[in-house]
């Protein structure tokens, strides 16, 4: 299993009307902290990009339990509980600054060639950096 964490503080811009950050933030905070995970390991979605693969989003699942406030910080820790095949799944658990858990949510990606809009097996070098962490190394 990997994990990595990332804080992110609440901007302003990011909160509605009732001072709560807006939902579809979440999905960018997972974002956040999910392209931070994998650099924390040496991976770059440019270079994946640049070598003629890309990584969309298949499919995403939020559950809000507690608000998330203006100006909090909040830390969000990424887990991969498998390693990377054609797809990569990401769970999330966000804390605010008293450490209670506020939001959970998970993120699959897909591995596919750009020029065949193909799924595609998840490049060897991913899956070296990912072994490691999952007793495949």
């Amino acid at each position: 299993m990997y994990q990595a964490t990332t804080q992110i503080r609440v901007r302003y811009a990011e909160t509605d009307q009732m001072g709560h950050v807006y939902h579809g933030n979440y999905a960018i905070y997972h974002e956040v902290a999910r392209v931070d995970a994998m650099k924390q390991i040496g991976f770059s979605y440019k270079g994946l990009e640049d070598s003629g693969i890309m990584m969309p989003v298949y499919e995403n699942s939020f559950r809000y339990i507690l608000p998330a406030l203006y100006d909090q910080l909040l830390t969000i820790k990424v887990i991969v509980d498998e390693p990377p095949r054609v797809k990569m799944t990401f769970r999330y658990e966000i804390t605010n600054e008293e450490e209670k858990l506020i939001h959970t949510g998970s993120t699959t990606l897909f591995f596919m060639d750009i020029k065949s809009q193909r799924p595609v097996r998840a490049p060897q070098h991913i899956i070296e950096l990912m072994a490691p962490y999952f007793n495949e190394g």
